[in-house]
C-alpha cells in the first residue's frame, strides 16, 4: 500500500537532479525534523487542508515503502486516529511511483481520494 508525501515541484525536480529527496514538510528538512512527514490515503487532504492552506502548486508523491532505501515508522500523533508514516532517511526518486497534482475541490478544500 503507497504512503503520500506532500511536496512543492522545485524540490521535488531538486531532489530528481540530486538523487535524494530531504524535504520533510513545508519549510523543514529531514535534518531539522529527524525524519520525513508522509501520510496514508486517509490522512493525505487533513494534512493538506491544516498545514498547506495557503499554498498552491502543489503535487503528492506516491511512495511505494517497499521501495525506500530509508526506514518507514507508523506513529502516534496527538487527537489522529491513524498513525502517520514517517521515513527516518531520504526518499530516494525509484520509490516514487508516481507524482499527482494536489487540487482543491470546488469548496476551496484540498481533496484527495485514492
Amino acid at each position: 500500500m503507497p504512503i503520500y508525501h506532500i511536496a512543492f515541484p522545485a524540490d521535488w525536480d531538486a531532489a530528481k537532479s540530486a538523487g535524494s529527496y530531504t524535504f520533510s514538510s513545508k519549510g523543514r528538512t529531514l535534518a531539522e525534523e529527524g525524519f520525513i512527514h508522509a501520510s496514508q490515503a486517509s490522512q493525505v487532504a487533513w494534512v493538506a487542508n491544516r498545514f498547506y492552506s495557503e499554498d498552491d502548486g502543489l503535487i503528492l508523491l506516491v511512495i511505494d515503502p517497499d521501495r525506500l532505501v530509508s526506514k518507514v515508522r507508523y506513529e502516534p500523533a496527538p487527537g489522529v486516529d491513524l498513525p502517520f508514516p514517517h521515513i527516518y532517511g531520504p526518499i530516494n526518486p525509484d520509490a516514487v511511483t508516481g507524482v499527482l497534482p494536489l487540487e482543491r475541490g470546488p469548496d476551496g478544500k484540498f481533496q484527495f481520494a485514492a
